[in-house]
């Protein structure tokens, strides 16, 4: 079930309206059946596969509590073995006969393997992190097990972050799921707030920048460098506006009810380093791979000093670019990222000295065009169906660049020309425009609270605000064609 649907729309407010009416000892139950229902509207018969990771986990989490020594070492490889065995089968068998298959026909072997072409369980990805993610903090003593198996499956299931996070740790839910929450007006118009701002991002600039990112994107060869480093431009905020979006509305729809979810993005391309940009963008992701992957690793290799430090990096950002997905583009996105990652981390140093060589505003304005730039190219490959295409989408923005004369005698006076090939010209500037506005919004947000500002505003303002961004979202959103978020592949 899409947020950004009519079933949805129905199916809110009456959950809503059934959990605050309902006793509080069976409100757990209303919720898990709920989000049975929730993920069922997808594919019916894939909530046994996630009740199959919730059982193991739930009772792998009780023996490692029980027992000491290499018995709970056993316990949480298991739990680890056969959540990722499931993942592995839907999202990754596919592409590892697609890759032995091309290795037997390079060494002359007759070795074939079928590929089952399953449908990936939507969310998996997700799902699978937040599970691990309690089986390892029982295992490390930072979290009691959850006794009440409904509470655990309910953990695992809370139909706002199921399917695209953010992936929530024990220890800021289970608790949560205990609490009783009344009806608070202010926390509900928060909620609502929220996710009509998600809604906004989504509908109205995602989906509109995705008319123009996907003809681009789906046959590259037929535009030039220009209207490939817009679509590349373009796609940096559609991913964005369509991820962070989700959690908007994720995070509205939890508030509501009165569950608090974490943050998962705080204004990632005002960055000035890559490091800072992760510490800003799918930030449950980003400290999910921190502390059960680098910190590890990190901490296995800490006699190595940087070599640790690098190899702990390359090793997180190998498993971010196949969480993502079983592509090499995603391998290659995730390995870009590391090298970035490293290379900051080994010249760490020399950056500070260069910061306090050049005035801040300076210095922290060429970091962050820099940052940017790089961001957008691996987004190049993040975007891309193949790396033989991003490969090609590089060269065309490299020769559309250089030499650098006829950038401005005769490529950007033309750029007008390419891109109105592919959506009318009065798309093109609305779709500029949503980006400024994107920004200049949520600079506002950094600075003053809207929201704060709005809930002690007179009636008539804040009601008139509200009334503008309903019809804005009425009238200015794409509700035609494929309106899946992003990241429901992952």
């Amino acid at each position: 079930m899409l947020f950004n649907s009519w079933p949805f729309l129905i199916f809110f407010p009456i959950v809503t309206a059934l959990y605050f009416l309902a006793p509080f000892k069976v409100r757990w139950l209303l919720l898990l059946v709920a989000s049975c229902v929730f993920y069922m509207a997808f594919v019916p018969i894939y909530v046994l596969v996630l009740a199959s990771t919730i059982i193991i986990d739930y009772f792998a989490a009780i023996q490692i509590e029980k027992n000491e020594g290499r018995k709970r070492s056993r316990w949480l490889l298991l739990s680890i073995i056969f959540t990722c065995l499931i993942l592995f089968f839907f999202k990754y068998y596919d592409f590892f006969t697609w890759n032995v298959n091309e290795a037997a026909g390079l060494l002359h072997s007759d070795v074939t393997l079928s590929a089952l072409h399953l449908i990936l369980p939507i969310g998996l990805s997700f799902h699978t992190f937040q599970s691990l993610s309690y089986v390892i903090e029982v295992y490390r003593g930072n979290q009691k097990t959850e006794r009440h198996f409904g509470i655990y499956a309910l953990y695992v299931m809370f139909y706002p972050q199921l399917v695209a996070g953010p992936i929530e740790r024990p220890q800021n839910m289970l608790h949560q799921f205990h609490e009783k929450h009344d009806f608070n007006y202010d926390e509900v118009i928060s909620g609502l707030r929220l996710m009509a701002w998600g809604l906004f991002k989504k509908a109205v600039i995602a989906d509109r920048l995705a008319q123009f990112v996907t003809p681009v994107y789906a046959q590259p060869s037929l535009f030039d460098g220009g209207v490939l480093l817009v679509a590349t431009l373009f796609f940096s905020f559609q991913i964005y506006c369509d991820f962070s979006g989700y959690t908007d509305m994720a995070r509205g729809a939890a508030r509501v009810m009165g569950f608090k979810l974490m943050l998962n993005f705080d204004r990632p391309y005002s960055a000035t380093s890559l490091s800072e940009f992760w510490r800003r963008w799918h930030i449950s992701l980003s400290t999910w791979l921190r502390d059960y992957v680098y910190e590890p690793v990190a901490m296995g290799l800490r006699d190595r000093g940087m070599y640790g430090i690098v190899i702990a990096l390359m090793v997180a950002f190998l498993v971010s670019g196949f969480w993502h997905g079983a592509s090499w583009t995603f391998v290659a996105w995730g390995l870009f990222h590391g090298v970035g990652l490293s290379l900051e981390a080994v010249f760490a140093k020399q950056r500070k000295k260069l910061a306090k060589a050049m005035p801040t505003w300076l210095f922290n304005a060429i970091m962050l065009v820099l940052t940017f730039s790089f961001i957008n190219f691996t987004y190049i490959f993040f975007r891309a169906k193949t790396i033989a295409d991003a490969v090609l989408i590089l060269r065309h923005i490299s020769s559309w660049i250089f030499p650098v004369n006829q950038l401005f005698s005769t490529h950007i006076p033309n750029l007008f020309h390419g891109v109105t090939s592919v959506i009318a010209s009065n798309q093109f500037n609305i779709s500029c425009a949503l980006i400024v506005f994107l920004v200049a919004a949520e600079s506002l947000q950094a600075r003053a609270n809207i929201g704060e500002r709005l809930k002690w505003s007179p009636w008539w303002v804040r009601w008139s605000a509200y009334q503008a961004g309903i019809i804005a979202i009425a009238f200015g959103g794409v509700w035609l064609g494929s309106r899946n978020f992003i990241y429901f592949q992952f």
